[in-house]
């Protein structure tokens, strides 16, 4: 099995898990005399079925992850590299949206004017270029995913 078929396999089991919640939770409590639209032992015995499965299929994925290599850098530290990547976008993204917005100018006797403490256009600039970091990474991992067997 290709390690992207797993990661894909894993999503789905961590939405039927979500799904599986919502129904038991749904099927807990019943009005005296009405029974419970399923079985919430059956959803109790299907949850801890995609737990097993779940668990040992992260286990193999996080062992593929570290052993997979690309040059000297294990695909586990490429991923870590991404998720950093991704959390720096995003919050130089709020930044840079805060620092560029126009804000109304409060007119009293005096003129309150605001202004923006960093030099946008270039903030922007180097986000542009995370941003292209993060896309030649994330078709990077893309690639080891699909052609690296799951250990």
């Amino acid at each position: 099995m290709k390690l992207a078929l797993a990661l894909s396999e894993r999503a789905d089991l961590q939405r039927k898990l979500s799904s599986l919640g919502e129904r038991m939770n749904r099927n807990a409590k019943v009005q005296e005399g009405e029974k419970p639209s399923e079985d919430p032992m059956e959803l109790i015995q299907e949850m801890e079925s995609i737990f097993e499965r779940l668990e040992k299929l992260v286990a193999r994925i996080n062992h593929t992850n570290h052993e997979t290599m690309r040059g000297d850098t294990s695909l586990l530290e490429l991923l870590a590299k991404r998720d950093c990547l991704k959390g720096r976008i995003n919050k130089m993204k709020s930044f840079i949206d805060t620092a560029g917005s126009l804000t109304g100018r409060y007119y009293s006797k005096t003129e309150i004017k605001t202004y923006s403490t960093v030099p946008v256009a270039e903030m922007q600039k180097k986000l542009d270029g995370l941003s292209k970091e993060f896309r030649l990474l994330d078709d990077e991992i893309q690639e080891i995913n699909w052609t690296t067997e799951l250990l």
